[in-house]
């Protein structure tokens, strides 16, 4: 499967820097002064600045229940390994996250059972991080 590229609206820069490489492990790609590249597991990642009160997207937050939670609209994230989704959670604790859906199994036994977590970045841009058991059956199992 070939890399996608995502590019979200952050207020600051080094906020970014700070949460996607100092938080979440992200290496720093190419950047500029208006924006920064980020491999996000595997993936081009870019933030773009801008500044509150400017180009902001308006209107309040949107959810849709899945499995019992409020899954925040629109959110973005990537599928990993269930050893690499563990060692992010391990990596997570102890840390300032505000997490919207704290880490936990989704589907419990059901089809399309899997590991998952949604957090928020500095300027509420929602994360999701999932993993299965086995990926091959169950990413699109119905």
């Amino acid at each position: 499967m070939p890399p996608f590229h995502l590019a979200i609206k952050v207020t600051d820069l080094a906020t970014a820097r700070d949460f996607y490489t100092g938080l979440l492990g992200c290496p720093e790609g190419r950047s500029s002064s208006t924006w920064v590249d980020f491999n996000f597991y595997g993936h081009q990642l870019v933030c773009h600045l801008a500044p509150p009160g400017q180009n902001r997207d308006c209107g309040g937050t949107h959810s849709n229940p899945v499995d019992g939670h409020a899954v925040p609209v629109p959110h973005f994230g990537v599928v990993l390994e269930m050893d690499q989704w563990n060692a992010l959670v391990g990596m997570l604790g102890g840390k300032e996250v505000r997490f919207v859906i704290e880490p936990y199994t989704r589907f419990a036994g059901l089809a399309g059972e899997q590991a998952t977590m949604i957090l928020l970045d500095p300027d509420d841009n929602a994360l999701e991080f999932k993993a299965f058991r086995d990926i091959d059956s169950q990413l699109f199992k119905t």
